[in-house]
């Protein structure tokens, strides 16, 4: 299968999921997550995506919650339309949320730092493969992104389903680390 066709089937799976199967899978996917978490005791600065729910994307804001009780330093990003990447804001938990004209779920303030002291990325995805690669929107920004960072920076996918075989990748494709789905922690 091509990217587009991949794209296209992932996009009509996600569209088959109610909001309580996605709030079930998010919280299972999460759960996971945490005690992959529990095993890096040095990691401490975590960068999330912030989910689109019209997309029914994994939701990412009960973890938001949960690490910044436990006084995590949290960090996302916002589409740069002038550079066409990424820029990269800290969060808190005075941090307010406004949904954009797309619904994309911004901060309404926030504050822009460097990519540098991030330890940890969540990274949103259609589908990805048993190597590791991933199938995004199209547009490229994280590839953009994670090609900026430090390559130390643990790459995590979020998925609610299993992976394909193989995506074709291109020179530019960053293979993600591991993927978390509600059946547990596939590495890569």
């Amino acid at each position: 299968m091509n990217k587009e066709a991949i794209r296209s089937l992932f996009k009509e799976k996600r569209g088959e999921l109610t909001k309580e199967e996605i709030r079930s899978l998010s919280d299972q996917i999460i759960a996971h997550f945490y005690d992959f978490l529990s095993s890096r005791a040095n990691v401490d600065h975590i960068h999330l995506f912030l989910p689109i729910d019209r997309l029914n994307e994994v939701d990412t804001f009960p973890l938001f919650y949960k690490l910044q009780e436990r006084n995590f330093r949290i960090y996302t990003s916002i589409v740069n339309n002038a550079k066409e990447g990424l820029d990269t804001l800290e969060i808190t938990h005075t941090t307010r949320f406004v949904n954009d004209a797309w619904g994309i779920p911004l901060p309404a303030e926030a504050m822009r730092v460097s990519t540098e002291n991030i330890q940890l990325i969540l990274i949103p995805l259609l589908a990805y493969d048993t190597r590791g690669y991933r199938l995004g929107y199209g547009k490229g920004y994280y590839d953009k992104y994670l090609s900026e960072m430090d390559p130390q920076v643990l790459k995590v996918g979020l998925s609610f389903f299993e992976p394909v075989d193989r995506i074709p990748e291109e020179p530019h494709d960053i293979p993600l680390d591991l993927c978390i789905t509600q059946n547990g922690i596939r590495n890569f």
